[in-house]
């Protein structure tokens, strides 16, 4: 195959999976806004936390600061467990999940983050078939 014919394949692939991961985050984003968002459309950090406190297991609580950054945490590790950066080890004494480093994140840029963050999301609603 031509380089040239390849490279335009490669892209149009490209340019429909980017529009399939926009469909879906955003279906993602309506779902979770019209539930959780009091009118408002929730921002990328809050379903994080979100993941986080289903994560957790424990329902709807009142947080401290650092438990807030601690479910974050938590749904962060669960997102990219399937891609093979994190893997779940243990529950501690209290019920919070730990998971352990399997491999380290590339160095990636902003953006790059976050279309990362925003396929883990979509595949991690698919997964509980929510979308």
């Amino acid at each position: 195959m031509n380089r040239f014919v390849y490279l335009q394949t490669n892209k149009k692939n490209q340019m429909a999976r980017d529009q399939v991961l926009k469909e879906n985050w955003e279906a993602v984003v309506t779902k979770l806004s019209n539930k959780f968002g009091e009118g408002e459309t929730l921002q990328i950090d809050a379903i994080i936390y979100l993941i986080g406190v289903q994560e957790l297991g424990k329902g709807s609580q009142s947080f401290e600061k650092d438990e807030k950054i601690n479910l974050m945490h938590i749904a962060i590790c669960r997102l990219l467990e399937p891609f093979g950066y994190y893997k779940f080890d243990f529950f501690d004494e209290e019920g919070w999940p730990h998971y352990k480093i399997v491999e380290e994140l590339p160095i990636l840029k902003p953006g790059e983050q976050t279309v990362l963050i925003k396929e883990a999301i979509v595949l991690y609603f698919e997964e509980k078939e929510l979308i």
